[in-house]
């Protein structure tokens, strides 16, 4: 984990940037410990930094991972990556997502070769650093936008059977909505459009674009 609180002044003068340290992260994860040992729950740090707190949510997932799939490498693999695509961020500043999705991946691949060794390709490889680049994205959650100032769209990755997997997008704005009760919801929106997500018990909206289904080591074939 990067030890440093502070990269420079004029970042925390002009932006405010200030890393919490590794204690406090590890303090406030075994808050929620069983929810970072769920390999599937879906995590989203809005100001992201550099990854100090999606990088140890990620160790703690590919933990639980080997512990459950080491005797597979096939499965180690499969859940491996559901471990990653699980895992979202936002911040402001180019370098941190840069850095953040390069530490994420460093952190699969080490484990990824460890555990599977001859088995391990390049086609899981590459699915993964394409997930990180959807995941963890340049811009403001306070405004909800992107760098481009468009609304910021995440990708919903999920497993539908065997190794198949579905990509749906979403636009964060939309899905901030959605935690609202479904009575509130039917005055001002479409009920059409809503729908209730069991995981996270809460009417969100419809994604904006579905993709097929595909192998999980080709989604880098949907494209941006």
């Amino acid at each position: 984990m990067n030890n440093k609180q502070v990269k420079s002044k004029e970042r925390v003068v002009n932006h405010g940037e200030v890393f919490t340290a590794e204690r406090e992260v590890n303090a406030m994860l075994d808050l929620v410990k069983q929810e970072t040992e769920r390999i599937d729950s879906r995590f989203l740090e809005p100001a992201c930094g550099d990854g100090n707190f999606l990088s140890e949510i990620l160790k703690r997932k590919l933990a639980m991972v080997k512990n459950r799939y080491r005797r597979s490498p096939h499965d180690y693999e499969k859940y491996a990556v559901i471990a990653v695509s699980s895992i979202y961020g936002v911040d402001i500043l180019h370098d941190n997502v840069k850095d953040c999705r390069e530490r994420m991946f460093q952190i699969f691949d080490k484990r990824y070769g460890e555990n599977c060794k001859q088995s391990a390709n390049d086609r899981c490889r590459e699915a993964v650093k394409f997930i990180l680049k959807r995941n963890i994205l340049c811009g403001d959650a306070l405004t909800l936008k992107d760098v481009n100032g468009k609304p910021i769209i995440f990708s919903e990755w999920s497993l539908v059977t065997g190794s198949m997997t579905k990509r749906r997008d979403f636009r964060l704005d939309q899905l901030m909505e959605g935690h609202e009760n479904k009575k509130q919801l039917s005055l001002f929106q479409d009920e059409s459009d809503w729908q209730f997500d069991k995981e996270v018990q809460a009417y969100i909206p419809a994604p904006i674009r579905e993709f097929p289904l595909v192998n999980y080591w080709e989604v880098q074939n949907y494209g941006e």
